[in-house]
């Protein structure tokens, strides 16, 4: 990261500044999903919470006073059955937080299954992709939006604890850097936020147990859903936004391409 990175900075009391919005997040029953779900429904919006988990959806979905729905982001079919009940019932979205994530636990790439493979592929890649491909015409007919994908700082860097995460999120950042110029024209907007280890139920097994061993800080949720509150209310897009323990979320500056000599 350069010294000229941007810090980006939180807007305060969110009380009322979303409502009459209607919100979508996926991977919503654990972990960063449930911290933006409580975000997004504390400002006012109405969230419609999108898991495989039945109970821990439907209890936060209770709790907000949002939805609930059962849904594979990785297949299609689920995703039109999302923009379905969002425009049938609230007229629409205007905010999408592309949540949902897995990881292989595989560090040997001779050793990944095409089960494992095809799976996180299904979810970290294609439940954005679909997603998107849902989202993004729903809130064209709303006049804009905002979407907010969660990466991580595993697409910044290379990540040998798990090669194929860490290739499936490199994916969503060249995904949110491709399409601000043509959803600008809707009046949408498309950031990710990229945090470091977070303390969810994904960050498990031998990885989290070496981490607690030398007492290395995990984040909580809250500090990376702030982050996703701030893009999904802001007039920024293309940002890729990286949150650090014990830092301000802050935009990753990239370098530039090296120009062909003529």
């Amino acid at each position: 990261m350069s010294g000229d990175t941007v810090v980006f900075v939180g807007k305060g009391d969110s009380m009322g500044v979303l409502d009459g919005k209607v919100a979508v997040v996926t991977g919503g029953g654990s972990g960063i999903g449930k911290a933006a779900v409580i975000r997004l429904a504390n400002a006012g919006a109405s969230v419609l919470v999108v898991d495989l988990d039945v109970d821990g959806g439907r209890d936060i979905a209770d709790e907000v006073g949002g939805v609930f729905i059962r849904a594979d982001v990785s297949k299609a079919s689920d995703w039109s059955s999302i923009e379905t009940f969002v425009e049938r019932e609230w007229g629409g979205v205007d905010v999408a937080h592309l949540n949902a994530g897995v990881n292989t636990g595989e560090i040997d790439i001779t050793s990944v299954t095409d089960t494992q493979y095809r799976r996180i592929l299904g979810v970290n890649v294609d439940g954005v992709v679909f997603g998107l491909r849902s989202m993004v015409p729903a809130m064209q007919r709303r006049g804009g939006g905002a979407v907010v994908v969660t990466s991580s700082m595993a697409g910044l860097m290379g990540f040998d604890g798990d090669p194929i995460y860490s290739m499936t999120k490199h994916a969503l950042i060249g995904l949110v850097r491709s399409l601000p110029e043509q959803l600008t024209a809707s009046g949408i907007t498309i950031n990710a936020v990229c945090p470091g280890l977070v303390d969810t139920p994904l960050l498990q097994g031998p990885l989290r147990d070496d981490l607690e061993s030398v007492g290395f800080p995990l984040m909580d949720p809250d500090i990376v859903a702030a982050a996703v509150f701030d893009l999904a209310v802001g007039v920024e897009t293309g940002q890729v936004v990286v949150v650090q323990v014990g830092r301000e979320p802050m935009a990753y500056r990239f370098g530039g391409m090296p120009a062909p000599r003529m």
